[in-house]
């Protein structure tokens, strides 16, 4: 059984800065994709956006151009754990954020159907 916890989120004014952190547990597939999604709960017809992707062992990412020069994906050595770093914060930014893994296919990294284990989400809020 694959496992993700997310921790990191929290409360911070415009400007700022906060680091996500997704620890990924249990038998993964061997080369897999790692992405961040968010969503603002209770907003009808918002579904999940995607944030940010890291795959492989080469490491490609790929972000939404919304986020695009402010945050960055990234993973430890032994790639277990992948971070978020996101800088200059705005209030935009504000929604739970979701770890996600799932395997190499030809689905888009950018689709939450490319991935097959979630964890439980993280609140960030950005509000001064």
């Amino acid at each position: 059984q694959v496992q993700l916890a997310e921790s990191g989120g929290g409360l911070v004014q415009p400007g700022g800065s906060l680091r996500l952190s997704c620890s990924v547990s249990g038998r993964i597939f061997r080369i897999h994709t790692v992405a961040w999604f968010r969503q603002v709960p209770g907003v009808p017809g918002k579904e999940r956006e995607f944030v940010a992707s890291i795959t492989g062992n080469s490491g490609t990412t790929n972000y939404a151009d919304s986020v695009k020069g402010r945050f960055t994906i990234s993973k430890d050595d032994a790639g277990n754990t992948k971070y978020l770093q996101m800088d200059n914060l705005k209030p935009e930014d504000t929604a739970v954020y979701y770890c996600a893994v799932g395997p190499i296919s030809t689905i888009s990294v950018r689709s939450t159907r490319h991935y097959s284990y979630w964890g439980q989400g993280t609140q960030v809020t950005v509000s001064s």
